[in-house]
């Protein structure tokens, strides 16, 4: 395949090797840059909804995930200061609409792991380039000119087709001079890992999330290195409060203790501290370049809808991009790819997560109690939590993405 044809990829992570662990399969020669040495193996984005296992089931990748992850069927919203249980839902309401009526607990770089093994071992027409630096791209109508910094040597790359995967802080999406709009939360998220079983010492699901009018928490299991696994607890913080006061031993004991109570001091092997956006880019494409995953859009983690949104875009853009290189498709089909994906990034992402936030953290007693008694009602009507829960595993997303036209819009 010439060069005119090949796509390259800005971006290793789960989003960026799955568009090329598709594409490559179509056929599509594939070129891949990473900044970093190699995969990175911090703890993030960790739960895979039933709408993305369908499509990572079809690719033959949710067996594999399932087995390094944890099967979750269940989550829970608590109050907390009444440590009383509000709302459990059960996926397996899902039964007659997935295949998949469960969450799987995968951290992200597990799920990049497992890309990357299958790309080392398929497909000779991908290469996946670390230490390799993008900086900057011009196009035409010739195609993409890539400037990378490979090894500490200027490179230039060209293709035909350049995705940005590179996250939040995309050099693709501002080199491409597209706009990033939404908006930054007051407060950022404190992350603090434990080995202390939930499950088993009070109770709680694998994704039990907490609402409490001064400081909400989510709760959430991962399997780490095998059992007994280790959970996630997320909390807001002041912006104004210093790293070093939040992250110290003693704020990080003092905030585990005032939400769950222990005789003994907690085990906390990992802690971060992140800045959360609400942003979603103006266009997923731009002439020869396209965006998925976090360049094209970042939400706050509640509910866990982000990584899943970026997976979802892979595999929109690598079946439409696939048709164009491989089979002369019109080019509109990547117009329709930036239509279909951002207006349900928008619908769904942003709203879904944005409410999720909102009904955690609500400090006025009255809409507070609404907020809890309307999870109470709806997961004890099976009508409504069923169409809840088609929501929270993001199957109304996929089926509205779905169901858009370039005519309809």
């Amino acid at each position: 395949m010439s060069d005119d044809r090949r796509v390259l990829i800005s971006g290793a992570g789960p989003v960026g090797l799955f568009c090329a662990l598709l594409l490559g399969r179509a056929g599509v020669s594939v070129r891949v840059f990473d900044a970093n040495p190699c995969l990175q193996e911090d703890p993030r984005a960790a739960t895979t909804h039933p709408a993305t296992l369908e499509l990572l089931g079809k690719a033959g990748l949710a067996d594999e995930m399932a087995r390094v992850g944890l099967v979750a069927p269940i989550f829970q919203f608590w109050d907390r200061p009444a440590k009383r249980l509000v709302a459990e839902f059960d996926h397996a309401l899902l039964k007659d609409d997935t295949e998949y009526p469960y969450v799987i607990q995968c951290e992200q770089f597990k799920t990049s792991q497992i890309l990357l093994a299958r790309i080392e071992a398929e497909l000779k027409n991908v290469d996946v380039i670390f230490n390799a630096q993008v900086s900057g791209f011009t196009q035409s109508d010739a195609g993409i000119d890539l400037d990378v910094t490979i090894d500490g040597k200027a490179q230039r790359h060209h293709g035909g087709w350049l995705i940005g995967a590179d996250g939040g802080r995309s050099t693709v999406r501002k080199a491409a001079d597209i706009a990033f709009e939404g908006f930054t939360w007051a407060e950022r998220f404190l992350v603090l890992t434990t080995p202390f079983d939930f499950e088993k010492n009070l109770g709680y699901s694998y994704r039990s999330y907490f609402a409490d009018p001064d400081e909400w928490c989510n709760c959430f299991k991962v399997s780490a290195n095998g059992p007994p696994g280790l959970w996630r607890t997320v909390f807001p913080t002041d912006n104004s409060v210093s790293e070093e006061s939040l992250m110290n031993d003693e704020a990080v004991q003092a905030r585990l203790q005032k939400f769950f109570p222990s005789s003994k001091p907690y085990d906390v092997v990992h802690r971060n501290l992140y800045t959360t956006h609400q942003r979603v880019a103006s266009t997923f494409r731009k002439g020869r370049v396209l965006l998925a995953g976090d360049s094209a859009h970042v939400n706050n983690s509640i509910g866990g809808m982000g990584l899943n949104g970026g997976l979802q875009d892979a595999d929109n853009l690598a079946r439409k991009l696939a048709e164009v290189i491989m089979n002369d498709a019109p080019e509109s089909l990547l117009d329709l790819y930036s239509l279909q994906r951002r207006t349900v990034t928008i619908e769904f992402v942003q709203q879904q997560s944005i409410a999720n936030k909102k009904r955690l953290e609500a400090r006025e007693p009255e809409a507070r109690k609404e907020n809890l008694d309307e999870l109470t009602r709806i997961a004890e009507d099976p009508v409504k939590a069923r169409d809840f829960m088609m929501r929270a595993a993001m199957i109304t997303m996929q089926r509205r993405a779905d169901s858009i036209t370039l005519e309809n819009a």
